[in-house]
């Protein structure tokens, strides 16, 4: 799961989750979605790599 690049399809802002689609198993899955620094926003249909893994549903995101 680290290190793969997904698209977000729920804005991530500074403070508040967001959604991303992460390709895994063979498809493309929803996870909530949270910044890694905290403070950046990532935008609808921007391309932003897990840094961290948070089971069941949660990944860390950066810039890709």
């Amino acid at each position: 799961m680290v290190g793969k690049v997904g698209r977000v399809t729920g804005a991530i802002k500074p403070g508040s989750l967001g959604e991303v689609m992460v390709p895994i198993r063979g498809g493309v899955e929803a996870f909530n979605a949270i910044s890694e620094s905290g403070i950046e926003h990532f935008a609808v249909g921007a391309r932003v790599r897990v840094v961290e893994y948070s089971p069941p549903r949660t990944v860390i995101v950066a810039a890709s």
